[in-house]
């Protein structure tokens, strides 16, 4: 069983038991997050697709810390003005444990 979710304008492909990285939330290890945004479900055979999203199927799971995504390296350069940057960035995710796939 799978679900296709929608959380901050992305599409994310869940499964129960599985840990998804989305986009940090000022939540504690340990609280409960409920995504309500279901796109598709896939049951066993059937499979459902919402217009634009189904009713009464939500996605519960865990939050199980924070964690930081690959550093990204940022270079300014102007040519001829003896201009040059480099600064980096790594970006802030949220860790969730999908715990289970409530479907109507």
């Amino acid at each position: 069983m799978y679900a296709i979710i929608e959380h901050n304008g992305r599409q994310i492909k869940v499964e129960e038991g599985q840990v998804i990285e989305v986009d940090y939330a000022d939540a504690p290890a340990g609280s409960h997050v409920t995504f309500d945004r279901v796109l598709a479900c896939r049951d066993g055979e059937q499979f459902k697709v919402g217009q634009p999203t189904l009713d009464a199927t939500t996605v519960s799971g865990e939050v199980i810390g924070i964690a930081q995504g690959p550093k990204i390296s940022i270079q300014k350069l102007r040519r001829r003005k003896n201009f040059r940057r480099r600064t980096g960035h790594r970006q802030l995710y949220t860790r969730v444990k999908i715990h289970k796939i409530h479907a109507a």
